[in-house]
């Protein structure tokens, strides 16, 4: 082999190294390599993402923040005293929606704002559950106060009372008057003495129709129940006579202390065949269920005018009730006073005075009479005294 000698541009110049393979330790083979370290980033681009990051945690606090005054003000407000200075009614008519709800409320003035009302309903799971009626909201009935009402139901309670004595008639007109009631009347009227004589409860918007089925239902049951605890010996065929006997107990007097003598003393009647002779079967017979005028006297034409009612004429009892009785006339029916007495007549005291024989009624009556002459001339002396006192003060 021969050697080649070195060019010209060799000479002069170092030769580089060769790379030198360095041997590893058993345990350096084992180590894994590091890698390449990233590329270090700028100190501006640092600065950057920290007020970024900065940035959006105060935002997301104070959003937070926000959000959390937000809730506690609208709670305070919901359930914080109303604006309502008086005792109000509001009226919620049926498939009203809750925003319409909030808005008439809003305009009442019951509440002060319809969005929070709204929102606190969503909250508390009460969109759905408002319920229609007529409510009574108290002074300064908070927001919350408003929608538990609501929920609950409780509407605003009505009361028509239809008092003992009181035809059907008149109890219908009773009926048709009240303002609280809907819809129209029957056509026709129903039997006399079929209405309860009761104290009638219900809300706005109650049927006129409801309350009259409500009556009636109510004295059916009223009568059968006191008609089967009736006494045996009753001179009284059916439940037509025991409500009719009780509709007149029920007109003659207003005394509870007085109707089972009063009733005792029909029942006597009955039993020995004698006329009932009683002031308001002639005054039915005259005026039927409307009812004879407060200013009418009862005449001895109209004690001798013939009609199916004039106990006076007919014998044994009227076709039908002239009233509707209550329980403790029928009760008094059913289980009158044990006594002979046979007669009664009022004492002027606003009871009566009862007899067994015609001697001793016609006393009462002579008494009676004589109190009622006594009282018309101190009522004319009264007027005669008033009058000219009258004229002195205008001379």
């Amino acid at each position: 082999m021969t050697d080649t000698p070195p060019t010209g541009g060799e000479f002069g110049r170092r030769a580089a190294p060769p790379n030198l393979i360095v041997p590893k330790s058993a345990a350096e083979a084992l180590r894994p390599e590091q890698g390449v370290p990233p590329p270090r980033r700028s100190r501006q681009s640092r600065n950057q993402f920290v007020v970024f990051l900065n940035f959006m945690m105060s935002a997301v606090v104070l959003l937070v923040l926000a959000g959390g005054a937000m809730v506690w003000y609208g709670k305070s407000v919901f359930e914080g005293p109303g604006p309502a200075q008086t005792v109000s009614t509001v009226l919620i008519k049926p498939n009203t929606g809750v925003q319409e709800i909030a808005q008439l409320l809003e305009r009442r003035g019951l509440i002060s704002d319809a969005r929070i009302f709204q929102i606190g309903l969503r909250a508390y799971g009460n969109e759905s559950k408002l319920k229609a009626g007529e409510y009574e909201i108290k002074p300064q009935a908070s927001m919350r106060d408003i929608m538990d009402l609501l929920k609950s139901g409780k509407s605003v309670l009505y009361s028509l009372t239809i008092p003992e004595g009181l035809t059907v008639e008149q109890a219908f007109q009773r009926i048709a008057e009240h303002e609280a009631l809907e819809g129209d009347m029957p056509a026709e009227l129903p039997a006399e003495g079929s209405l309860a004589a009761d104290t009638q409860r219900f809300t706005r918007g109650t049927k006129r129709q409801q309350i009259i089925d409500r009556m009636l239902a109510q004295q059916k049951k009223l009568v059968e129940e006191v008609w089967a605890r009736r006494r045996d010996d009753l001179p009284i065929a059916n439940v037509n006579e025991f409500v009719t006997l009780a509709s007149i107990v029920e007109k003659e007097t207003a005394r509870g202390d007085e109707r089972s003598r009063v009733a005792a003393v029909f029942i006597n009647r009955l039993k020995k065949g004698m006329r009932l002779q009683s002031d308001p079967t002639i005054i039915y017979g005259l005026f039927g269920g409307k009812g004879k005028p407060a200013d009418r006297p009862i005449y001895q034409s109209d004690i001798d005018k013939p009609t199916p009612y004039n106990t006076y004429i007919i014998d044994g009892l009227p076709p039908t009730p002239i009233a509707n009785p209550g329980r403790a006339a029928l009760e008094a029916v059913a289980n009158p006073s044990e006594t002979d007495e046979l007669y009664f007549v009022a004492d002027g005291t606003g009871g009566h005075a009862f007899a067994t024989t015609l001697e001793e009624h016609n006393q009462n009556v002579a008494r009676w009479r004589e109190l009622e002459k006594k009282r018309a001339e101190e009522a004319a002396k009264a007027a005669a005294a008033a009058g000219g006192a009258a004229n002195e003060t205008a001379q």
